[in-house]
């Protein structure tokens, strides 16, 4: 809300927040998101939430991927990872490490991970 100009509006698609009692805080063992709503009001921003439209890009991602367009592990910063190390990789995600991890428990996804 700081960096957006007043009267502009701040959207948040796709965010799901659900009660998690290994949360970090006493917010996210309830589900709670903390924002500052009086700064919003001060500077009469419009505020929206909802899912992103998936399928509306769905065909065009699909076709780029098939293509080598995109490599999208590398895009959503995927990192594969072999079983036993998978307690590791849940303590780094839970930590909010900015990392994606694929648990490739028989090595079957390493030779597609080029």
């Amino acid at each position: 809300m700081e960096v957006t100009r007043a009267g502009g509006a701040i959207g948040i698609p796709g965010l799901y927040v659900t009660g998690d009692p290994g949360g970090v805080d006493a917010n996210a063992k309830i589900g709670n998101l903390g924002i500052r709503i009086g700064l919003g009001w001060a500077k009469s921003h419009a505020f929206t939430t909802g899912q992103c439209p998936v399928l509306r890009y769905n065909r065009q991602l699909m076709q780029a991927i098939l293509h080598d367009k995109v490599q999208i592990a590398k895009a959503v910063n995927a990192t594969l990872i072999p079983l036993d190390e998978s307690p590791a990789g849940y303590k780094d995600f839970d930590k909010g490490a900015a990392k994606k991890f694929v648990i490739d428990p028989h090595g079957v996804a390493k030779k597609f991970a080029a």
